[in-house]
């Protein structure tokens, strides 16, 4: 299917909030050769949730589960956007015009294509990338990670 090139697999692990347990877990990370290129941390006053997008899913993945940490492997998309004021708000208007929840985002900047890359956690993925496609966006496939 299409669809599946767009889905972009995520790392999320849920730690708790403590000292060292972030360090700890980049560490596993580090020794497996997974290179993290998007990363988004979110915390309440017991645990975080840390979501990485990296260059080896996989191996991330089994990695963190071999050294005890609760992770989970799902996907997000990533929709590439020009590097400029109003590039955000243009496409946030085209999500809502598309009446399409997004559960949560995060972003990073690849100076080298001179775009802003924002990562989509939508209720419905699938949907998510065919609209967005028919609606012209940028979506930018999983080999993408493993790239840059």
């Amino acid at each position: 299917m299409e669809h599946e090139k767009y889905k972009i697999p995520q790392i999320s692990v849920f730690i708790e909030n403590k000292k060292g347990r972030f360090y700890n877990t980049t560490r596993v990370l580090k020794e497996a050769g997974v290179n993290i290129r998007a990363m988004s941390l979110a915390d309440t006053m017991d645990f975080g949730i840390l979501r990485f997008v990296v260059d080896k899913p996989e191996k991330a993945y089994e990695s963190l589960l071999e050294n005890n940490f609760i992770v989970k492997l799902n996907d997000v998309m990533a929709v590439a956007i020009k590097d400029e004021c109003g590039g955000l708000s243009d496409l946030l208007k085209t999500i809502s015009d598309l009446d399409l929840n997004i559960e949560y985002m995060y972003t990073f900047v690849n100076n080298l294509d001179k775009k802003a890359v924002m990562l989509f956690k939508f209720e419905d993925i699938d949907l998510a990338i065919d609209k967005l496609l028919k609606a012209g966006a940028e979506l930018l496939d999983k080999d993408y990670f493993t790239k840059i």
